[in-house]
């Protein structure tokens, strides 16, 4: 009675553990995605080059690089929850910041406050990865970051929206004209923009309040402490964890966090960048806004087909090898293909619709990354995720490549940076994430 009764309380705690996680990454991606529309918003509001206005993803993810290691130190001192009560904690604080950022109209006091929301979800994601890998069987872990991934990307669809709702106004294609077309005096373009970015002053500080009140709710919820179980068998343990005591003893590892660098960076440019190339055919923000909202809803679709399909009709391995393909596949689009289309209202270039396309493969491509690089690592796990989570600095480093690119060669040919990206996910997939030794005569190991 008290075996089904200790079962029951598991199964449980389990699915409450699931239902916490999930809010967390629902959070994730509000606070995350908007950026695909504050890139473009800043850039009008601030007058920036299209260079500079991706600064607002290197500012906020360059945290994950900065804080990954620091972040794993603190949950190791003083646990999950406790930590992500202050993850919570920092990113409410760079929301508060936004207020004399745009009180200001200081470019880079926002990018401060970016910085800070990048530091708590720094925290938050080094500790909601490994506890969605480790709190159920490992061979459905990518299962488990399909769900997640859900949230996450629905809370994406709706972040540029609600920035939308809140901040834009019919009026504002007018306002956007006026303010390219030379004609206003400068106390009148000022006080313009003044207006416009101080519209961000109220979404923030509630999302601030809003912040800590989840924050404080995980604290104190039923949301268990969990360490990662060793699954290695003594034998395994005296050949193997004993050999190797540092991250750097674990090539899959290494392969996997520099995968991770690469993959994030193709999400964000497919999602963060787009309503700039939309720009560039002719589409105004208003109707823009809705361009990152496809690519998620592409992405959304590869996590619903990861629920069904994984691990019953194929492997997780299997699925990110179809995916890293995949990927290459549209990027080549992006690229090439060249014929103007209708769909959805919007009158474009295909090119867009390849760009939105590969929020499917990018779907799996994340989930299956994660347990084939933390698998075995033991006591190292935390660690060990802490250095995945370094590599999601990827989000700042190669827009920032993309922007570069595209200032010299258009914002089509920008996009080639995809294409060594994917070139590398189809090599972890296929090989790299074989490679348990350093030594040629041992790195590669049937699996």
């Amino acid at each position: 009675m008290n075996q089904l009764t200790d079962r029951a309380s598991g199964k449980k705690t389990f699915y409450i553990s699931l239902i916490i996680l999930a809010v967390m990454y629902f959070v994730f991606g509000l606070v995350s995605w908007v950026n695909a529309i504050l890139i473009p918003y800043f850039r009008i509001a601030l007058e920036l080059t299209h260079f500079q206005s991706y600064f607002v993803a290197f500012a906020f993810y360059i945290a994950y690089f900065v804080m990954a290691i620091p972040s794993g130190l603190l949950l190791n001192k003083v646990g999950y929850k406790l930590g992500i009560m202050y993850g919570f904690s920092f990113m409410a604080l760079g929301a508060f910041i936004f207020i004399p950022a745009a009180l200001t109209r200081q470019y880079w006091v926002f990018l401060v406050g970016l910085y800070c929301i990048g530091t708590g979800l720094a925290i938050l994601q080094t500790a909601a990865n490994p506890y969605v890998t480790i709190v159920g069987p490992i061979e459905s872990a990518a299962q488990r970051m399909s769900i997640m991934g859900i949230f996450n990307k629905s809370a994406g669809i709706l972040a540029p929206l609600i920035f939308a709702a809140v901040v834009l106004r019919a009026t504002d294609t007018d306002i956007f004209n006026l303010l390219e077309s030379g004609t206003l005096t400068v106390l009148e373009k000022n006080a313009m923009l003044d207006e416009l970015i101080r519209r961000v002053i109220v979404p923030y500080a509630i999302l601030a309040g809003l912040l800590i009140i989840v924050g404080i709710a995980i604290r104190y919820s039923v949301l268990p402490e969990v360490e990662p179980e060793d699954s290695s068998s003594a034998e395994q343990q005296t050949n193997h964890q004993k050999s190797k005591k540092i991250l750097l003893d674990y090539p899959y590892l290494i392969f996997g966090a520099l995968a991770i660098f690469l993959h994030v960076g193709t999400q964000v440019i497919a999602i963060d960048t787009i309503i700039n190339y939309a720009d560039s055919m002719g589409i105004n923000l208003i109707d823009a806004r809705f361009f990152p909202s496809y690519t998620l809803t592409c992405t959304i679709i590869g996590y619903i087909l990861g629920i069904i399909l994984i691990p019953k009709f194929i492997s997780q391995k299997t699925a990110l090898r179809i995916c890293t393909v995949l990927g290459l596949i549209l990027s080549f689009g992006v690229i090439f293909a060249d014929q103007t289309v209708t769909l959805f209202g919007h009158t474009a270039n295909i090119s867009i619709w390849f760009l939105a396309s590969i929020g499917f493969p990018n779907a799996l491509i994340y989930a299956g990354i994660w347990p084939l690089s933390i698998r075995n690592l033991g006591k190292l796990t935390k660690t060990g995720s802490s250095l995945l989570i370094m590599g999601l600095s990827g989000n700042a480093i190669l827009p920032i490549v993309y922007g570069a690119l595209a200032e010299v060669y258009g914002l089509r040919l920008g996009y080639w940076v995809l294409i060594p990206c994917f070139v590398y996910l189809g090599w972890f997939a296929f090989l790299g994430h074989k490679i348990n030794y350093w030594k040629r005569e041992t790195a590669l190991q049937n699996g």
